[in-house]
């Protein structure tokens, strides 16, 4: 995959998938800018990247705050000369049944994950096009937005919505030469999933390939979606499931 040292943005990537977002993209020659909303996860990510590869800032901060999506895009072109490259990898998933399920709750869900997908997709796509150079965006979305599942109705509603959104996106953006894309993980191996001791155990039952996916199986995706390779991919999702969507048995 060609990336022509490209300058990239990726939210959420102090750890998991993020994380493994970045370390591909550096690998390639790719100049990155690591938002994280703990900045002691930010700071530490981009020194591992740097130890190995360079190319890396930390900006820590909430990725639904406009001032630090400002800042995330100024800093790419201040540090890097221009940006390339977005992954809206940030999001924030508050189980809760339904009928219980707070305002707060709800409103923090659709901050983080619509927010703030929509508003880096904005500043980003005002940068790439006054540099006139094109650009990829891709948002997380996730097989919830694809499959029921008890106790995530406002997440996996704000994640239909990022599908969604990266489809109108199309007509806005591609005399821009600017693609966008969503891809959506199911069942995957992170820090935060593996503090649930029965998790790997479960879903390795529960998917059809026999295994929850690694974050090097997302990221390998990812950086397709994000590569020179897809120029004239645009508006598509691509579920990663290992095959649990084509008959979603429930982990409960």
């Amino acid at each position: 995959m060609t990336f022509n040292k490209k300058v990239a943005i990726v939210t959420g990537a102090g750890q998991g998938i993020g994380l493994e977002i970045c370390k591909k993209l550096a690998q390639k020659g790719v100049g990155v800018v690591l938002n994280d909303v703990d900045a002691s996860l930010a700071f530490n990510a981009a020194a591992l990247i740097n130890q190995e590869f360079g190319n890396c800032v930390a900006l820590p901060g909430d990725s639904s705050d406009q001032k630090i999506i400002d800042e995330m895009v100024a800093t790419a072109v201040k540090k890097f000369g221009k940006l390339d490259i977005v992954v809206a990898n940030s999001g924030v998933t508050l189980f809760g049944d339904f009928i219980n399920y707070t305002p707060k709750s709800f409103y923090r869900v659709m901050q983080v994950n619509l927010g703030g997908t929509f508003f880096l997709a904005q500043a980003a796509a005002k940068q790439m096009q006054k540099q006139q150079s094109g650009g990829s965006l891709l948002f997380m979305s996730s097989v919830v937005a694809h499959q029921a599942h008890e106790n995530l109705a406002a997440y996996a509603m704000s994640k239909a919505a990022i599908e969604m959104l990266a489809k109108n996106l199309v007509i806005e953006l591609s005399s821009s030469q600017i693609n966008i894309n969503t891809i959506a993980p199911g069942a995957t191996l992170t820090e935060r999933t593996l503090e649930d001791k029965g998790y790997e155990k479960t879903w390795s039952k529960i998917t059809p390939i026999g295994r929850p996916a690694s974050v090097e199986d997302i990221a390998n995706a990812a950086l397709f979606f994000v590569s020179d390779d897809a120029r004239h991919v645009t508006g598509q999702s691509l579920v990663i499931d290992g095959g649990w969507t084509s008959i979603s048995p429930s982990p409960y």
